[in-house]
């Protein structure tokens, strides 16, 4: 795929939704940070359910820490995997508030540090709230890049290095959530969307539907 036809997908993207955001309810960093970590193989209207009834009881590390692992379940139970994801929760709060001032780091390095923090994780709390140049690859955008030929790569690390090469500068910064809508609501996995697809006839990908 050249570069002209990256830009002019990016610029319809752009056009279709130029304020894109995160489907995950937030209003600090800390709050998007414990979204994210409840997010991992589980769907964002079922976290925002959960931290919906969570965060006006407890949205800070001290809250949340003083909840308990029991107390921080009882919030988050409907969530899968839920049991790991409580104590990766309450040790991530213990640690912010010991090693950071109770505040969300702004490194990659001091994020993936936290449990349950890996790097998609970090590169979403470091684009979403910090406002940083990173690239979160999950199974939307790996699919997305590949299919497309926006950015091919056989793993997620290589999509991500190819992501942040390719993409238009102007583009960057919010390149990840237009890619992760599209890839939710009409790239979908199973069946594509191509028929009311915006960027069809820039795409590469060769089984395309007529679906709408």
């Amino acid at each position: 795929m050249n570069a002209a036809k990256r830009y002019e997908i990016f610029r319809r993207l752009r056009e279709d939704l130029p304020e894109p955001k995160t489907e995950l309810a937030y209003s600090t960093p800390f709050e998007l940070l414990i979204a994210v970590i409840l997010s991992a193989q589980a769907t964002d209207v079922g976290v925002n359910k959960a931290t919906a009834k969570l965060f006006p009881v407890a949205n800070t590390p001290e809250a949340i820490y003083a909840l308990g692992y029991d107390g921080l379940c009882s919030y988050i139970k409907t969530i899968g995997l839920y049991p790991s994801k409580a104590k990766n929760v309450i040790e991530t709060c213990r640690m912010l508030v010991e090693l950071h001032g109770s505040q969300v780091p702004e490194t990659r390095e001091a994020l993936e540090a936290l449990p349950g923090v890996g790097r998609k994780t970090a590169n979403v709390v470091l684009n979403t709230a910090f406002r940083q140049l990173t690239m979160a690859v999950d199974t939307h955008i790996f699919r997305f890049a590949n299919r497309t030929g926006v950015a091919p790569g056989k793993n997620v690390l290589e999509v991500e290095m190819k992501l942040l090469k390719f993409v238009p500068k102007e583009f960057l910064l919010d390149a990840h959530h237009w890619m992760i809508l599209h890839g939710r609501y009409v790239c979908l996995a199973r069946k594509p969307r191509c028929g009311s697809c915006r960027i069809e006839d820039l795409c590469e990908f060769k089984q395309k539907t007529s679906d709408d």
